[in-house]
């Protein structure tokens, strides 16, 4: 029966499947497959038989590999790795003496040493023609400068997290997940810096684990902040827990109470409940003394919503048995009607009444404002004198 087997070249590298073809393999042995690179050396590390449906095509979508190692091939890969070593030492040697802002993480030799690999991080583009010329000079092979992220160098090196275990990306992740910063947020963490940063310098990649979970847990909740009636009243969502599966409630007595996501569904948009509406009313109600949330109109300052003010002992004192006494009808109505009726006072200058006037002498024509006299008419009725529009000229 036919294999499907999980092949690895390296201990950080990506999971491969080929087909077993005619060979027995055990996992933990060494194979020899064909890459598009070239002959490779990888190690299995899953076994998994193929589906009935394909055993007459011995694995059909799967390259077959080339033929198990030997101890030749294994003496081979010690060459390269020390070839490797030799090979790092050397670029860094070089990268000093051109003075490149670049820095070298790893050298990778392929098995048949048809192509060498340099992997290096740098802030920005470099300009390595030179570098290249050296080391071809000196392998006589295909040289390959291929640039990295931090997180690819710390998958490659190996570290300690915050945790106090090896890095997740250098344990099982083969791949990385873009994170962002509303990850963080969605899971309420402290948005510190050095809490939710890893050893390169990104943000950590186990919050990408726990994010599906965070997403379902909050389409199951409320919006926080927002007020929902419920049978509790009228209450105001101020946050969730995620671990415990509650929300806090605001409640109209400004109380906190907590409520599991079963309780919320079954208590939200429903009519607040009898003993709701009787702590409500008893709340709301209060001394007939006191004032209304309202302030008074200005021209009702001396007086309150209620109709009650306190005189100067302070006791309180009833204004609205003084409405129908007869001194405050006798005051308001007819003064104020006198008021409307009084004629408007003029603030032109007004004539000398002191010298006699002849008994059917007519009046001037100053004081009557005939003739064109504008301006004194203007000045008795208090005003600007009004200036007459020049007219344009006839052409």
């Amino acid at each position: 029966m036919s294999q499907i087997l999980g092949v690895k070249f390296n201990d950080y590298g990506q999971v491969y499947y080929f087909g077993s073809g005619p060979f027995v393999v055990r996992e933990g042995q060494h194979v020899i497959v064909k890459t598009d690179q070239g002959m490779g050396l990888g190690k299995v590390i899953l076994i998994r038989q193929a589906p009935k449906e394909n055993e007459d095509a011995d694995g059909e979508g799967y390259k077959p590999i080339y033929r198990l190692a030997n101890d030749k091939d294994m003496e081979s890969v010690a060459e390269n790795d020390e070839l490797s070593r030799e090979a790092f030492k050397f670029c860094r040697a070089c990268i000093n003496s051109h003075k490149l802002g670049m820095k070298l993480v790893d050298v990778e030799v392929f098995f048949d040493r048809s192509k060498m690999v340099f992997y290096f991080t740098a802030p920005g583009r470099i300009d390595f023609r030179e570098l290249i010329k050296d080391l071809v000079k000196e392998y006589r092979t295909r040289i390959e400068l291929r640039q990295i992220g931090v997180r690819h160098e710390t998958q490659m090196l190996g570290a300690i997290g915050n945790c106090g275990q090896i890095c997740c990306c250098r344990r099982f992740m083969r791949k990385f997940v873009p994170v962002t910063i509303k990850m963080a947020k969605e899971q309420n963490l402290f948005l510190n810096p050095t809490k939710i940063s890893g050893i390169c310098g990104r943000l950590l990649c186990c919050l990408s684990f726990e994010q599906k979970g965070y997403e379902e847990f909050h389409r199951m909740c409320p919006r926080v902040g927002k007020k929902y009636q419920t049978s509790l009243g009228n209450v105001k969502v101020l946050r969730s827990n995620f671990f415990k599966k509650s929300l806090s409630l605001l409640d109209e007595n400004f109380e906190e109470q907590e409520v599991s996501i079963d309780e919320w569904n079954e208590i939200v948009n429903k009519p607040p409940s009898e003993e709701a509406k009787a702590e409500a009313k008893a709340r709301t109600a209060g001394p007939k003394g006191r004032r209304g949330g309202r302030r008074p109109a200005r021209g009702d300052d001396s007086r309150s919503d209620s109709g009650r003010d306190r005189d100067e002992s302070g006791q309180d004192v009833d204004l609205s048995s003084l409405e129908d006494s007869p001194q405050d009808n006798s005051f308001d109505a007819p003064v104020q009607e006198e008021r409307k009726r009084r004629p408007r006072r003029d603030n032109g200058p007004k004539p000398d009444d002191s010298a006699p006037k002849p008994a059917g002498s007519a009046p001037k024509a100053d004081e009557t404002g005939s003739g064109d006299n504008d301006s004194g008419a203007a000045n008795k009725r208090g005003r600007r004198p009004r200036r007459r529009r020049r007219r344009p000229p006839r052409k």
